[in-house]
């Protein structure tokens, strides 16, 4: 029920009273799988729209760890990352991301170029 109320909250552009449900809900055990993910989603990013970046990237990251291959999960941190001044690692993320989820022929081609390049963007040969 708080991870329902805390997503109706921030629909309802309810950011600040809707961090409490999410935070109720994630501190309980009874949330599945799924529901778990959103609210850890739905947390990190409510504490970026609140200007609360640190906290955003802590949720994102622990929302990450138990859900490593969840693409909004890894953009939703990139953005807080960015927010936080760590460009570096917000680009390496979403060059990542790119490269392994795209249909793009062309992004394709270059995966190999993109996935090295994204470790280290400084790298020129």
């Amino acid at each position: 029920v708080a991870y329902r109320t805390a997503w109706v909250h921030d629909v309802l552009g309810l950011e600040t009273e809707a961090v409490a449900y999410y935070e109720r809900s994630l501190a309980g055990t009874g949330l599945g799988a799924e529901d778990r993910r959103g609210a850890l989603l739905g947390l990190g990013s409510t504490y970026r729209v609140l200007g609360r970046y640190g906290q955003a990237v802590e949720t994102l990251r622990l929302g990450i760890e138990e859900f490593p291959d969840d693409g909004a999960l890894q953009t939703f941190l990139a953005m807080a990352l960015f927010n936080t001044e760590e460009h570096h690692e917000a680009m390496r993320l979403l060059l990542r991301l790119v490269a392994s989820t795209s249909d793009d022929p062309h992004v394709q081609k270059y995966r190999p170029a993109i996935e090295h390049y994204a470790k280290d963007l400084h790298e020129t040969m």
